[in-house]
C-alpha cells in the first residue's frame, strides 16, 4: 500500500489517545497513517445519558458510514461501544492486545467501595455499573453522570476544590483587612503576620479561631491555584448540579487519558463486577474484502484478544442485550478454555442471572451460543427487556 491509511476517530481525548496507539503500531509496520476527527451523533448529544442514545451506537454509526462512503480508510472504536449487528459491508478488520478490563471505583480521598459510608452517591453513566453497585452496597445512592472521562472526574473532584478555595478566599480577604487595621494603627508591616505566626498579633478584638484560619495557609489563592493540575484546575471551575462521593468508570478510560496518577482509584474485581462485553478492547473497522482490511488485520490483531471479545459478543448478541444493557460478559482464555463470566441484573441490581462456564477454544463461538441459550431459559432476557423498560 502506498497511500495513506484514513482513520477516523472521534475528537474526545480518549478516542483521540485510542487512535494514536493504533496510528503507531501501523507507523511500526511501515504504514503512513492520517486521523481524521469526525463528530458523531453522541458527541452532539451533550445533555442526554449514554443509555438514552439508544442501541443503535451513538459513537460508532457516524465514523462506520464514513468508512462504508469511502470518505476515510478505517475507524477506531471503543469494542464495547460496537453494535453486534455490524453492516454487512463492513468488517471489524482487527481487535488490538486487549488493555485492563476492569471497572474502576475513583474517590477524591481514596476511600474504597466497600468503605464508602451509607447514603454515599455514587456516579455512573452505566445501568451494568449502576445495579452492580447497588447489588454489592445497596446502602449507597447511586445517580447518572454524563460526560467523558475527564468530564466525570472532574464532577467528582469539583465541590471539595471549590470549598477549598472558598476557604481559602475567605482567610486572604480577612488576612487582608488585618493587614490594613495593623497600618493604620502604624505599628505592622504589611505580611508581618504570615512572616511571623498569629502569636505575634496584637488583640485587635479578631477571636483566636479568626487569627487561627488566617495562617493556616502559606500560599495565596493564586499560588494555591498555579500549585494544583491541570485537572483539578478545570474542576474547579466547571458547574456541577449533583455532588458525587465517587464514580466508577473503566480503568482502561482512567489509564489511556493519564489520569491514574492524579485520581485515587480502586480497580474493581472482575468475578464481582463483571465488565461490559469488549471493555478494554479496540475494534477497528474497515470494509470488507478491502487492503487495507488486510493490512490491518496483519498488523493490528491479537488473536487472543478477538477470540475473548467474540465470545462475549456472541453471548451479548444471543442474550438480546446490546451495548447499553445491565449485562456484564468477561471471557478469558486459559489454555484451552474461554473461562466466561456473566451477569445479567434488574436496573436496581436486587435481581440476578449469572454463571461461570468454561467453553472449549476450538469451538468457543458455538458453545457461547447455548450458554447464552441457557441464559435466556433463566430469564436473563427478560431482566434486560424489563431494564429497558425503566
Amino acid at each position: 500500500m502506498t497511500d495513506a491509511i484514513r482513520l477516523a476517530t472521534r475528537g474526545s481525548d480518549l478516542a483521540l489517545r485510542q487512535a494514536g496507539e493504533v496510528k503507531s503500531t501501523l507507523e511500526d509496520h511501515r504504514h503512513d497513517v492520517e486521523v481524521v476527527e469526525v463528530e458523531t451523533t453522541g458527541d452532539r448529544v451533550t445533555d442526554a445519558l449514554i443509555q438514552d442514545l439508544g442501541k443503535t451506537g451513538a459513537f460508532v454509526r457516524t465514523l462506520d458510514e464514513r468508512v462504508l462512503d469511502g470518505d476515510v480508510d478505517a475507524a477506531v472504536h471503543s469494542m464495547k461501544d460496537v453494535p453486534t449487528d455490524v453492516p454487512d459491508d463492513l468488517v471489524v478488520a482487527a481487535v488490538p492486545h486487549r488493555s485492563t478490563p476492569a471497572d474502576a471505583l475513583v474517590t477524591p480521598n481514596g476511600t474504597s467501595l466497600e468503605n464508602l459510608p451509607a447514603g454515599s452517591v455514587v456516579g455512573t453513566a452505566s445501568l451494568r455499573r449502576g445495579a452492580q453497585v447497588r447489588a454489592h452496597r445497596p446502602d449507597l445512592e447511586v445517580e447518572p453522570i454524563r460526560g467523558n472521562v475527564d468530564t466525570r472526574v472532574e464532577k467528582l473532584l469539583a465541590p471539595e476544590l471549590q470549598d477549598e478555595h472558598e476557604r481559602r478566599t475567605e482567610a486572604e480577604k480577612e488576612r487582608m483587612e488585618q493587614d490594613a487595621r495593623q497600618q493604620e494603627r502604624g505599628d505592622y508591616e504589611p505580611g508581618e503576620a504570615v512572616e511571623e505566626g498569629v502569636e505575634n498579633l496584637e488583640d485587635d478584638g479578631e477571636s483566636e479561631q479568626d487569627n487561627r484560619q488566617n495562617a493556616e495557609f502559606d500560599q495565596t489563592v493564586e499560588e494555591w491555584f498555579e500549585s494544583l493540575s491541570a485537572l483539578e484546575q478545570s474542576a474547579l471551575e466547571r458547574e456541577v448540579e449533583t455532588e458525587y462521593d465517587a464514580v466508577v468508570l473503566a480503568q482502561v478510560g482512567l489509564e489511556r487519558t493519564g489520569l491514574t496518577h492524579h485520581v485515587h482509584d480502586e480497580k474493581l474485581s472482575t468475578g464481582a463486577h463483571v465488565p461490559a462485553p469488549g471493555q478494554g478492547a479496540l475494534a477497528v473497522t474497515a470494509r470488507k474484502g478491502s487492503d487495507v482490511a488486510d493490512a490491518l488485520r496483519d498488523a493490528l490483531d491479537h488473536v487472543r484478544s478477538r477470540v475473548e471479545t467474540t465470545t462475549e459478543r456472541v453471548v451479548l448478541e444471543e442474550v438480546g442485550g446490546g451495548c447499553i444493557a445491565p449485562i456484564g460478559v468477561y471471557a478469558l482464555v486459559q489454555g484451552d478454555t474461554v473461562r466466561t463470566d456473566v451477569q445479567v441484573f434488574s436496573r436496581d441490581g436486587t435481581e440476578q442471572v449469572g454463571e461461570t462456564r468454561e467453553l472449549d477454544v476450538e469451538n468457543y463461538a458455538k458453545e457461547a451460543r447455548e450458554f447464552a441459550a441457557d441464559l435466556r431459559e433463566r430469564g436473563a432476557t427478560d431482566l434486560i427487556e424489563e431494564a429497558k423498560r425503566e
